[in-house]
């Protein structure tokens, strides 16, 4: 088995990894996770759509550069609305291919 870490979780938070091991411990039960962290099953509710929120956000493919990278952690992050960074990574992608040619 190799030891490369795809992107998206090498993007997780401590807290992040901590939370999908009890969610996993905890069979998927959200109830069950709700107790464990003494909260109501909405906040739990609420903590994993963050998750799947932030982990649809990343893919697993390297950024090309700074930008792509700042752009996926603040799509990630729910800062910026998924279509608006794809849109902006489309034509950051399309001005560096352009940039590249001229050189």
């Amino acid at each position: 088995m190799g030891t490369r870490v795809p992107a998206w979780l090498a993007h997780l938070e401590d807290e992040d990894y901590q939370f999908i091991k009890r969610f996993l411990l905890a069979s998927g039960s959200l109830k069950e996770l709700a107790a464990a962290y003494r909260v109501s099953y909405p906040t739990i509710r609420l903590q994993v759509d963050r998750l799947i929120s932030h982990i649809k956000g990343l893919d697993d493919r390297p950024p090309a550069d700074a930008f792509d990278a700042k752009l996926r952690r603040l799509v990630a992050d729910g800062e910026l609305p998924s279509q608006l960074g794809k849109e902006l990574l489309r034509l950051h992608n399309s001005v560096a291919k352009g940039a590249r040619k001229s050189t």
